[in-house]
């Protein structure tokens, strides 16, 4: 007696970081896997999904589409609906559509994978050297987005066609690069340059590596173009080289971050325990201090009387291939000091020849200016000195719902936030709006996230009236209301954010210098 085969199509909903991240490549090779009909798709809230089939096997997918999911995906709710079945066969990625609500949160930028990194340097891999070696797993992300939902027309890789080869690849289901939306080769990706600022002809792909690694070794200050902007970088051995940096930037003695080629090169430097190279190594590859090493191989300028060094491992190819025969660079944000780092043509034009002998660059546009992230860890904890590349736009679990609110930040070390629903979304770091040109990167950059999510309803800004972020709310609130937020207050109530406690009575002390208090008096300390 044949036994009789419950088929069923169920749809699902996915919402969290799940654009970006392989997803819908994810869920293509699940039901392909599992012998399901359906389809996946982006909208501008979630992944869609509609499978049927057998009910055990539409059963074990709904079981693996979760467990399964692409490591930088973060699944934060599944909603499932029964649908009555339909003549259908074969399983597809349909087109993205548009969809009212919450949009879904942005990926962060993420390092190049392990798997992009051997390819960088197989002779016989057609992306032998491509500085702009990516695939689904890794790469450039909240940076290039332009829209949502995330596909390449939608990012600043939309003024570059793919060749044949990287089409195939972007349309095999099999293939790591199945819908890699940065996808590209040295035929059809961006295109890496190398010019001196004294002149002379410019150097392209190899050649510009090269050539820039030569001026490094000869103690020049180059700058490099990354994801989120241009480094400079200089050799952080040389005492002369460090010095001129620091005049160019005009910045005193504050620490410079080292990258150097791997783990084992930042062990000659630093004292490392097991969590603190976790994180180094982690996708988001920050900045982390670490405790110096006596006699650590770095010019004594790099961080001066300090017992801490700031390391970064390479992130993106071209760090790789600059360090590819080892050594230690300065790597600091190309500006100078309170300034915005340089992102653009115009940057490059205007800014960098006061800052850099020569500069490496590409021409992938920047949509996001994003610096770098700093951390420490603590007692195995990660905590974060400066939220930024690897982390941004990544947001914080309210644990409720809140209104719509543009939270425009301080005034020194700006970052500002908007709240969509449950969650709050943090900028990456923008710096003292002290300088016109700070000013107007917050400009940008608000007008990105919230262009992203949603039109405020309020806007919140510090008390204290001299704050210029503070006058551009009063500036830009319209009819919407204008919440004035002691600054103390506003760093308590962001920790019981953080750790999901908002609501509970607790005393809260914070020790960040003086602040304007509610008594229109220099505040202290507050207590809450």
């Amino acid at each position: 007696m044949t036994a009789v085969v419950t088929v069923l199509r169920r749809r699902f909903a996915v919402t969290g970081v799940v654009q970006g991240v392989g997803f819908r490549p994810h869920v293509h090779r699940l039901a392909t896997g599992l012998g399901l009909a359906g389809f996946v798709g982006n909208d501008a809230a979630a992944v869609f999904v509609e499978v049927q089939g057998p009910a055990a096997e539409v059963g074990e997918f709904a079981r693996r589409l979760v467990d399964d999911a692409p490591p930088l995906a973060r699944v934060e709710s599944v909603r499932a609906t029964d649908l009555d079945p339909a003549p259908e066969q074969g399983f597809t990625i349909v087109a993205s559509r548009a969809a009212p609500g919450s949009r879904t949160p942005i990926p962060p930028d993420v390092a190049v994978c392990d798997d992009c990194v051997a390819e960088l340097f197989d002779p016989a891999d057609r992306r032998f050297r491509h500085p702009f070696v990516t695939c689904t797993n890794c790469g450039p992300r909240f940076t290039i987005i332009r829209a949502l939902p995330y596909d390449r027309p939608a990012t600043t890789m939309s003024g570059f066609a793919m060749c044949a080869a990287c089409a195939a690849e972007y349309h095999d289901p099999a293939d790591r690069r199945f819908h890699a939306q940065p996808i590209a080769c040295p035929g059809c990706g961006p295109t890496l340059t190398f010019r001196s600022y004294g002149g002379g002809p410019g150097r392209r792909s190899a050649d510009a590596v090269a050539t820039a690694r030569r001026t490094l070794a000869d103690g020049r200050v180059v700058a490099v173009k990354g994801i989120g902007g241009y480094h400079l970088a200089c050799d952080a051995t040389s005492e002369p080289a460090v010095a001129a940096l620091r005049e160019r930037k005009a910045r005193d003695g504050k620490p410079f971050a080292v990258m150097v080629r791997d783990l084992a090169a930042a062990r000659l430097l630093a004292r490392i325990d097991d969590d603190e190279a976790a994180v180094l190594t982690s996708p988001a590859r920050p900045v982390v201090l670490l405790r110096r090493r006596p006699g650590a191989g770095v010019a004594d300028g790099v961080a001066p009387g300090s017992p801490w060094l700031g390391i970064l491992l390479p992130y993106t190819p071209v760090h790789h291939l600059l360090l590819e025969h080892g050594g230690a660079l300065v790597v600091t944000s190309a500006n100078r000091s309170d300034e915005p780092i340089c992102s653009t043509d115009d940057d490059e034009r205007d800014r960098l020849p006061a800052l850099a002998d020569a500069v490496l660059t590409h021409d992938r546009p920047v949509h996001v200016p994003c610096d770098d992230s700093v951390v420490r860890v603590v007692d195995g904890h990660e905590l974060p000195i400066r939220r930024s590349r690897g982390y941004a736009p990544l947001p914080v679990d309210l644990g409720r719902d809140a209104p719509v609110v543009l939270a425009v930040g301080g005034e020194v070390k700006n970052t500002f936030c908007l709240t969509d629903g449950h969650l709050a979304y943090c900028s990456g770091h923008v710096g003292d709006m002290g300088t016109l040109e700070t000013q107007r990167a917050f400009e940008r950059a608000v007008a990105q996230l919230t262009g992203l999510r949603t039109r405020p309803e309020r806007i919140a800004a510090d008390l204290h009236p001299g704050y210029r972020t503070r006058a551009w709310a009063e500036d830009h609130a319209g009819d919407r209301p204008l919440l004035l937020v002691q600054h103390h207050h506003a760093h308590v109530v962001s920790l019981l954010a953080e750790h999901g406690r908002l609501g509970e009575p607790i005393l809260g002390v914070a020790f960040d210098g003086t602040g304007y208090g509610t008594d229109h008096t220099i505040l202290a300390l507050i207590h809450i």
